[in-house]
């Protein structure tokens, strides 16, 4: 049975030199713990259960736990031990009744959007859960499975997280189900309860648990395991929240998908037709992977926020909680094709009709481009809307191409240009791009209206979406005012002989904002209680070292983030020519 389905490498559970590389991008970036604190295999785990007797193994929805448990009675059997194991699974409602419960959240059958469940996870099981007690026959007790802490046993609590990405890329494999579900279902339709159910659900369970875990494992291979106790990773992201952190990035292709990643970060999978998108801060679906030993380990970021938000958001933590609200993120289409021409929803929009918190208000700031590059974005001053709505209905129907400038501007792309693109504003990037897109963190809510009469990398339609579409466009956005309002002007606002601060304003109604750090050999920084998010965007690499003496080097497009709480920061060019450097923070 294939168990996941991408292009793309599983990570490694040990780094080796292959892996390692210096001064360029990296696929796959650590935070190094020191000796001793990862632990690799089941052995190793199988050991520590023996030695408590009674444990908790709970985590995160996609874990086989078939193989869980077999790996760990394989290594109970070599002892001659005897367990009594208790699965969740087997304590949950019947299937049927969990699909009525999730259907309110789940919208219309054919939409790729549903609305934030209000549910707990201790709603999908029976009363049965938290009657469940140890065998006084069994030398060992386990209760195994997502909700596993849920039964209430005075028991220490093994945590296995699973990255989100392996979770995307093991439900098209169908290889998993949603939780509580009895079977696979169509990739979108799984995804959709994973982002409006389960993940609502999952993550808020571990937040009341955290203090509860004693150990937190990684469960992303299938026949390995590496597990670290919960008191030391709690050090570990306390150290992060108030020094340097980079996640880990992960990379898609897509129909309108790009050359430029294939041909410039080492170590991806290039024997695919293209990259799209590649994930570099999309945070509720990033992870921060920790390195012992060689062993590595990775915790979703949310770990960090639920622990530490105070420390990472600093002034904002009260505004924003638990998440983080800032996205960069590439699309690719370095000889590749246009995005959709789209908009996304406004905040009283998204907020009514899809449970979010904050709305998906982006810029577009141009990394890399070819020659004849162009992005669309506002209306030609002569816009018709219900002109408009015909011709995209007719090029729906007839499959026939619309000539979209007729209705909707496009503007030459050149390095460093920022276009702002907030809500409701009609847009895409054209092809012959490396968009570095900073945006507030909804990821999801882009409406469709025309996709150039093409198919997906799987031969069918891509969905679109007009009635949301103008249920959002602003109209007003249109001729002479797209260039005033919505292509920023660059202004330097310091500078010394060998340094200058460029303010590239935002929108009015972006709630951050972007400047760009210009210089020839070192910079410090104040973060005035404000996290930042940064991208060396010209240069080689840099070297960044925090108030509290941590120090990390940065290569060229990697996506950085320094914490409130760090205070400042020095930024060193580790490269010949001037550095210049992107960071994006809250207003």
């Amino acid at each position: 049975m294939q168990l996941r389905k991408t292009s793309q490498f599983l990570m490694p559970d040990k780094i080796g030199d292959a892996l390692k590389v210096e001064g360029d991008y990296n696929i796959y970036p650590t935070a190094s713990l020191g000796a001793g604190k990862i632990y690799n295999g089941f052995d190793s785990l199988a050991e520590y259960i023996i030695n408590k007797k009674t444990v908790v193994i709970d985590g995160y929805g996609g874990v086989f736990w078939d193989k869980i448990q077999a790996n760990l009675q394989d290594c109970f059997d070599d002892v001659g031990l005897k367990v009594n194991w208790i699965r969740t699974s087997e304590l949950l409602k019947p299937a049927d009744v969990i699909t009525s419960m999730v259907k309110p959240f789940l919208g219309e059958h054919e939409s790729v959007w549903g609305t934030k469940t209000n549910l707990q996870l201790s709603d999908l099981f029976e009363n049965a859960l938290t009657s469940q007690s140890a065998n006084n026959d069994s030398d060992l007790n386990i209760i195994i499975g997502t909700g596993a802490a849920l039964s209430g046993w005075e028991a220490p609590v093994i945590y296995i997280d699973l990255p989100k990405n392996e979770i995307q890329f093991r439900m098209r494999a169908g290889s998993i189900t949603n939780l509580g579900a009895a079977e696979n279902h169509e990739p979108f339709q799984m995804y959709k309860r994973f982002y409006f159910v389960d993940w609502v659900m999952l993550n808020e369970h571990k937040k009341n648990i955290l203090n509860k875990i004693a150990v937190v494992a990684d469960a992303q291979w299938p026949d390995s395991i590496n597990w670290m106790y919960r008191t030391e990773l709690t050090k570990a992201l306390d150290n992060l929240s108030t020094s340097v952190l980079r996640v880990r990035p992960w990379f898609e292709p897509g129909a309108w998908g790009g050359q430029w990643m294939k041909r410039h970060i080492k170590n991806l999978n290039t024997d695919v037709v293209n990259l799209a998108w590649s994930f570099e801060l999309i945070v509720p679906e990033n992870g921060l992977v920790f390195e012992s030993d060689g062993n590595l380990l990775e915790v979703s970021f949310d770990t960090l926020m639920f622990s530490n938000n105070k420390n990472i958001l600093g002034k904002h933590a009260e505004r924003f909680g638990d998440e983080f609200p800032i996205r960069f993120d590439f699309l690719d289409t370095y000889e590749g094709g246009n995005l959709s021409i789209q908009c996304h929803p406004k905040l009283k929009y998204i907020r009514e009709n899809f449970g979010e918190n904050i709305t998906q208000d982006e810029t577009y700031y141009i990394l890399d481009c070819e020659d004849s590059a162009r992005v669309y974005l506002g209306f030609q001053e002569s816009i018709d809307p219900a002109d408009f709505r015909s011709a995209l209905e007719q090029s729906q129907q007839t499959g026939e191409a619309l000539e979209i400038e007729q209705y909707v501007q496009s503007h030459p792309a050149n390095k460093h240009n920022l276009f702002l693109i907030p809500n409701s504003t009609v847009h895409s990037a054209g092809a012959g791009n490396l968009v570095l897109e900073i945006s507030a963190t909804p990821y999801i809510f882009t409406f469709k209206m025309y996709d150039w009469v093409r198919l997906d990398l799987d031969g069918n339609p891509r969905p679109i979406n007009i009635d949301h579409a103008f249920n959002n466009l602003d109209f007003n956005r249109k001729g002479e005012q797209v260039h005033r309002e919505l292509i920023s002007k660059p202004q330097v606002i310091d500078q010394t002989a060998d340094y200058q601060l460029v303010h590239v304003p935002t929108h009015a109604e972006h709630f951050y904002d972007v400047h760009r750090l210009e210089f020839d050999n070192t910079v410090t920084v104040e973060t005035n209680n404000v996290c930042h998010v940064l991208m060396l965007v010209e240069g080689k690499a840099i070297s960044i070292q925090t108030a509290n003496g941590i120090k990390h080097d940065f290569a060229y497009a990697e996506t950085f983030v320094i914490p409130a709480a760090a205070g400042s920061y020095t930024i060193t060019n580790l490269g010949k020519g001037r550095a210049k450097v992107v960071k994006a923070f809250l207003k």
